[in-house]
């Protein structure tokens, strides 16, 4: 389960998320509205087990433990939430203290996703975030303090002026525990994407910033690869790492083998049996639409059995170890990968993008640094 939380207190300027600053008044409204979604979720998909719960944003860290325990109530209430299920709140590091972290664990929570994005000042300030360094080392020791065992970081790179060396010193002092005393057990490195009608784009537009380029880019995400295997961490997926196999995020796994998933909440997308939706992104319009006893849907399609078939491979390559299972594409889709991909297959493992074994497809290195180009050749 999703439940997207779209309050921030500030927008950052290189985000298309949905998301809005100025309307933290209506958040106990919101939360009451994403009850009665959860609910009519349960009652639609007659109470299904669920195995994960994510909390994403925005800043779901803008919640009370209360409230947040009302959205992890409702979730039991309506589906049978497994007992050891994986339930991650997204934080950012500045305003979370102790005391809020021994409340998350009080109601569910097990896992938390800090924004850290960058130890660099300069960084920080290009990102436009509210946190400094210290905030994020504060935070991390605070949630372990509380007694946090699973903390995941996020981090960016490739901002504007960033360097190898800056990028090297955020990796060496994140493994070596600098940050909250320990280091986390799981990491989400993501380049910097300059999105269409942010700010920053208009920024990069007018000359007033320059981010690096595709090949600094690669240089920067290969330095990372390099240095966390070098710490031995598991490089689970194009953009993820786990300190142990054990770690790696079980709510992810479920989007990147094309399972199914329900979202909730102002903006929310949400797959199951071959139906997808995504919910009204104005925070205002999906309350009123709840008020009212409708469905929050803004869009509703059938996936055709074409287009599940490119996205199981599309999203089952970013997973390096796994890859394709052609058993398992056979089960799930009724038709076997050679006969639907079998020459998009060959012509990539021709140019060494690919590498086709006897129980799986999956990237090589190079596909790797071009994971994005080989996922598309197949939707």
């Amino acid at each position: 389960m999703y439940l997207h939380v779209p309050f921030c207190a500030h927008i950052c300027p290189y985000c298309d998320f949905n998301t809005y600053a100025g309307k933290g008044d209506l958040i106990p409204r919101y939360v009451g509205a994403l009850e009665r979604e959860i609910a009519r979720h349960g009652a639609e998909l007659d109470g299904r087990t669920a195995a994960t719960v994510y909390f994403g944003g925005g800043t779901p860290s803008l919640l009370s433990p209360a409230q947040v325990g009302q959205l992890l109530q409702a979730c039991r209430a309506a589906f049978a939430l497994a007992p050891n299920a994986e339930i991650t709140l997204e934080a950012n590091p500045n305003g979370v203290e102790t005391d809020y972290f021994a409340g998350l664990l009080q109601v569910g929570v097990n896992r938390l996703s800090l924004g850290v994005q960058t130890l660099s000042p300069r960084g920080l300030r290009a990102l436009g975030r509210l946190h400094g360094p210290a905030d994020a080392a504060r935070a991390a020791a605070a949630a372990r303090t509380a007694g946090f065992a699973n903390i995941s970081f996020d981090c960016i790179f490739g901002w504007p002026d960033q360097t190898l060396a800056v990028w090297r010193e955020d990796l060496d002092r994140i493994l070596a525990g600098e940050v909250g005393g320990s280091p986390p057990e799981h990491l989400s490195l993501y380049s910097l994407i300059v999105e269409p009608g942010t700010p920053m784009a208009d920024a990069v537009k007018r000359g007033i910033v320059a981010v690096p380029d595709d090949d600094a880019a690669a240089d920067l995400y290969e330095t990372a690869m390099g240095v966390l295997a070098n710490a031995g961490w598991t490089h689970y997926e194009v953009a993820n790492w786990a300190r142990d196999p054990a770690l790696v995020s079980r709510h992810n796994r479920v989007y990147w083998r094309n399972g199914d998933f329900v979202g909730a909440g102002a903006g929310a997308h949400g797959t199951v049996a071959g139906r997808r939706w995504m919910n009204h992104p104005l925070p205002e319009t999906y309350i009123a639409a709840v008020g009212r006893g409708e469905q929050p849907v803004a869009t509703i399609e059938r996936i055709s059995p074409r287009v599940a078939m490119g996205e199981t491979m599309m999203l089952g390559l970013r997973l390096l170890e796994a890859g394709i299972s052609p058993s398992r594409f056979t089960e799930r889709h009724g038709a076997t990968l050679e006969t639907t991909f079998g020459s998009t297959v060959a012509e990539l493992a021709e140019i060494g993008l690919v590498t086709r074994e006897p129980d799986r497809v999956r990237l090589t290195r190079r596909g790797l640094l071009l994971a994005n180009d080989v996922c598309a050749r197949f939707v």
